[in-house]
Formats: structure tokens, sequence, C-alpha cells
């Protein structure tokens, strides 16, 4: 499979474990952060992204840890190699980093009476259920990642290639800040969709449905966001 599946296998992985330990440890009961709040979840978010793209990078991997970051780039460049091997890659290591998170707070499930809770410490959901309200956001916070992503990596601004995960931590930071309330900021179809069927599998107690009505928005306004975002950045001449 190469170091390429590896890499990001084990940086996707990396990244749910700690996106999604960071949600369990605020949301779930009797845990020592809970109630701990937002802005807890999108540091913790935040870092996730940075150890995941680390780890992604050492271990081979392009560090991009989202179908929607490798369709983009695939749709721009031309360069569709790394597709087949990257997004299986992806969801596989976001499936495997939501079993961990299961595991690493085994008690708490039971200790939680609210279902909804346990969800979202797998997966997003709309704060206000729009369809198109909630689409319209996931491309917005999407096509802000990509935009500046291609921002980061332009040879005017010359970031040096160590500092730049980093500086996508800071990114989605960033995001998660501003652009995350209306809708939990999913920005990544491997993030939601393989931590979902996680908790459809895992035996939870008292976890309640999956929400596979809302399961498709972070799936499909992720790549339209991710795909308009980089083709703008092509079209400022930032790529």
């Amino acid at each position: 499979m190469g170091s390429g599946f590896i890499g990001e296998l084990l940086g996707t992985m990396t990244l749910v474990l700690f996106g999604d330990g960071v949600v369990a440890q605020v949301l779930l009961s009797k845990s020592k952060g809970q109630n701990s709040g937002w802005i807890v979840i999108t540091a913790g978010w935040a870092f996730a992204v940075l150890c995941g793209v680390l780890v992604a990078a050492a271990a081979g991997g392009s560090g991009h840890l989202n179908p929607a970051v490798t369709i983009a780039f695939a749709a721009v460049t031309g360069d569709w190699s790394h597709v087949a091997t990257y997004i299986p890659a992806q969801f596989i290591g976001a499936f495997i980093g939501a079993v961990l998170v299961w595991l690493a707070y085994l008690p708490h499930w039971e200790e939680t009476s609210d279902p909804g809770l346990k969800l979202a410490v797998f997966c997003t959901g709309p704060a206000i259920r729009n369809t198109g309200a909630n689409i319209i956001c996931e491309i917005i916070g999407t096509f802000a990642l990509l935009f500046v992503v291609a921002a980061i990596g332009a040879k005017s601004v010359g970031t040096p290639g160590y500092f730049g995960p980093y500086i996508v931590a800071m990114l989605v930071w960033g995001i998660g800040l501003s652009l995350g309330g209306p809708t939990g900021y999913a920005i990544n179809p491997a993030r939601d969709l393989a931590p979902r069927l996680a908790h459809a599998i895992l035996p939870i107690p008292g976890k309640g449905g999956s929400d596979w009505a809302y399961g498709w928005i972070p799936v499909f306004a992720p790549i339209v966001g991710g795909l308009i975002g980089l083709f703008v950045a092509k079209a400022a001449g930032m790529l």
C-alpha cells in the first residue's frame, strides 16, 4: 500500500483521537474537563490537526488527513494518483481514532444520560437544523480552509516548510472560533462520516441514533467548499 497510505491512516487516526477526545473530555459526565467549553474544543481540534499532520508527514503521507483536501488538490493540479490511496486511509484512520476515544472514555458513556452528547463526541450536528444554511456554512468553512492553506503555501508568503503545520493548526483554530457555531465545522468528510459509523457500530450504552439524515451534509459540502477554495486561490495566482 505504500507509505502514503500508512501516513494518511496514522495521521488521520491521530487527528480524530485528539479531536474527538477533546469533545469527549468536555461533554461526557464525570470527566475532569466536563463543561470546559467551546474554547477548549476548538483549541483541542487545532492541536489535533498539528499532531495529525506531523504524524502523517513522519510516516510518509502528505498530511492531507481530509478527503476534501485530497480531492481539491487533485482537481486543481490534475494529479489524481494519490486519491485512491489517501481517501481510504483517511476513512480507516478516522474510524480507528474514534474507537480509541470510545475506549479511552469507556466508563463515562454509561454515566452520560444525554444521547445527543454521546453522538456529538463522534460527529457534528447543526445548532439550527436548516439543510440549506447548514450546507452553506460547511461550504464556507472548507472554502476558508483550502483558500488559506493555499496562501500559507504560496511562494510569495515564503512560509518555511517545517512551520507550515503550526500555521495550519492556527487556521483550523480560527475556523472553529469564527465559523464553527452553526454546524460544528466538520470541514472534513472522513472526520465526520467514519466516527459516525463507529458510533453506530460500537456498544455505547444509551447512545440513540447516529443522525444519518444529516450525515451526508458534512461529506458533500466540504468537498464542494474545498474545490471552490482552491480554484479561487488558483485564479488569484496563489497556486
